[in-house]
């Protein structure tokens, strides 16, 4: 096989693989977004990952993790694609066979996911046969090109005789003119060529709208409507007012609420779960005295209390942005768990996601008074369809993996020796209590300063315990109290500020904070796993 047909061969393969994967999308409409190939495949490697390298693509890519995993998947697949074009030009059975295992691991892929049905099979299953026959057509069916049928070998010739002057052949005219024959003896049929290529343009042309459409489709079906239908009770507590000050309104400073736009976003649902209110239950059950079950109108109506809460990711780095401050309307959790009477020794509470993920709180955290929320509302409306519509839970002072359970269907009372959550197993702590940090948001590392007045800010944050004080030190020399700005309360951040007179020069500007624990967070430097990074935030600038 010659360079030029292993080119076409490999075309023929990526286009066998567009049309399975592009055919799946309106099946997977039918039965749900997750049950599409490149999704299912998707979530079976976001499961089995090693934590480590997970952690690796979160501080890469941040909250656009999701994409680049789906990007690198569809590589991955039109490499694997383009290998098996090329075996099938020499072997039909083997392309197919490679399509084969293909739909295999995408219908292993759907049907293990939580809550999966046999119909999740159907989208691998459709799409496979749909690609099959594309390689078939352009391989060995009517758009076979024939660049690949090889010419027997043609023996050595003797050397011809001297021809004389007068019997020279005759010019062959342009028109007659045949291709070169390629190296190795395949001869190029240009009318094949030209009919392969149109029937590849063709099939990436039905494969392209068809996976459009299918996306376009399965937003129709999307829960957009009816979020915008949810009218909001009033909260019979109402969250207390921002103080004056408590946002500086500095450039580059976050500003003390988050908006939702902004709101960082770190889980393991590579399609956003569409959960419908109307057919939304929660059901509080296991190691209690009495099991209750709660539809999206029960929750409503029940009294809602509105607090301002900051949200920590534990995978957020020493001054990473995987933080935010928002206000809350929901439900306390404790006046549920006090309704079904947790029996002794159930010690933890399991949020189990609509798509099978799990979370387990300290059954003790979410009772001891702190504003512990299954919330309905962020900062004034429902919750946005990507932060957990219709319902979530929102738990002051622990790191978002063991608390923050979105699109929450159940509420299992259990034991930390009887169940891990999702992330236990993979490595991280049991339990994950957010840490006393700080950040300086301006200036930013490797900004250019005046020499003169410069205002360093940025804020700090250790949720249900506070923050007393704000260090910043130059160089490594003494620290030096900055000014806290007013803060709504003890479970959110707190914006801070120090007046420095910079000096021409490289300088290192570094920040700690003291819980009001009295406890200063440490310098030591650890990474975020297994409960979250430590030590000091540093920027490093120039000042001219």
């Amino acid at each position: 096989m010659t360079t030029t047909s292993r080119g076409y061969a490999a075309l023929a393969g990526i286009t066998a693989a567009a049309v399975a994967i592009g055919a799946a999308e309106p099946v997977a409409v039918l039965t749900g977004a997750r049950s599409a190939p490149l999704i299912a495949v998707g979530g079976l490697v976001v499961d089995i990952v090693p934590a480590p390298l997970k952690q690796f693509a979160i501080a890469l890519f941040g909250t656009y993790d999701k994409i680049a995993l789906l990007v690198g998947t569809a590589l991955l697949l039109a490499a694997f694609a383009a290998l098996l074009g090329v075996l099938a030009a020499r072997r039909l059975w083997a392309g197919l066979a490679g399509i084969a295992a293909f739909a295999a691991l995408g219908v292993a892929a759907a049907l293990t996911r939580a809550g999966a049905n046999v119909l999740d099979a159907l989208p691998s299953l459709v799409g496979a046969a749909l690609g099959a026959l594309a390689l078939w057509l352009l391989l060995a069916g009517p758009l076979q090109p024939e660049l690949w049928s090889w010419s027997p070998p043609v023996a050595p010739e003797r050397a011809p005789e001297p021809v004389a002057p007068e019997a020279a052949p005759e010019p062959v005219a342009a028109d007659e003119a045949r291709e070169p024959v390629p190296a190795g003896g395949a001869e190029v049929d240009p009318e094949g060529r030209r009919r392969f290529l149109t029937g590849v343009g063709t099939l990436l042309g039905v494969a392209a709208v068809a996976g459009v459409g299918g996306h376009w489709l399965a937003g129709r079906r999307g829960v957009s409507a009816a979020r915008q239908a949810v009218a909001l009770p009033t909260p019979s507590a109402a969250a207390p007012a921002v103080p004056a000050g408590a946002d500086l309104s500095l450039a580059q400073l976050a500003p003390y609420v988050t908006p939702n736009s902004g709101f960082y976003r770190i889980d393991t649902a590579l399609v956003v779960p569409q959960v419908d209110p109307a057919t939304w239950r929660l059901r509080i059950h296991g190691r209690v005295r009495r099991e209750i079950e709660l539809s999206f109108a029960d929750l409503l109506a029940r009294p809602m209390v509105e607090r301002y809460v900051t949200l920590a990711c534990v995978s957020n780095e020493v001054g990473g942005d995987l933080i935010g401050n928002a206000r809350w309307l929901g439900v306390p959790i404790k006046e549920l768990l006090d309704e079904v009477e947790p029996e002794e020794g159930a010690d933890q509470v399991v949020g189990r996601s609509v798509d099978g993920w799990t979370c387990g709180t300290p059954t003790a955290v979410l009772r001891d008074g702190r504003d512990a929320l299954l919330a309905v509302g962020m900062n004034g409306e429902p919750l946005p369809v990507e932060h957990g519509f219709p319902v979530r839970m929102v738990v002051p002072g622990l790191y978002g993996y063991v608390s923050a359970c979105k699109w929450v269907t159940e509420l299992e009372l259990t034991s930390f020796a009887d169940f891990d959550a999702y992330w236990v197993p993979r490595g991280w702590s049991a339990q994950g209590p957010i840490k006393t940090e700080s950040r300086i948001d301006t200036p930013r590392s490797r900004n250019r300063l005046t020499a003169g007045p410069v205002m360093v800010a940025g804020v700090a944050w250790a949720q249900h315990r506070g923050i007393r004080k704000v260090e910043v030190r130059v160089d490594g020399g003494p620290w030096r109290e900055a000014t806290l700005a007013p803060t709504v309360s003890v479970d959110t951040w707190v914006q801070w500020s120090w007046r420095w007179d910079a000096t021409p020069g490289e300088h290192t500007l570094q920040v700690r904070a003291t819980d009001a624990d009295g406890v200063t967070q440490t310098a030591e430097r650890r990474p975020v796993e297994p409960d979250g990074a430590t030590g000091w935030h540093a920027v490093e600038v120039t000042v001219r």
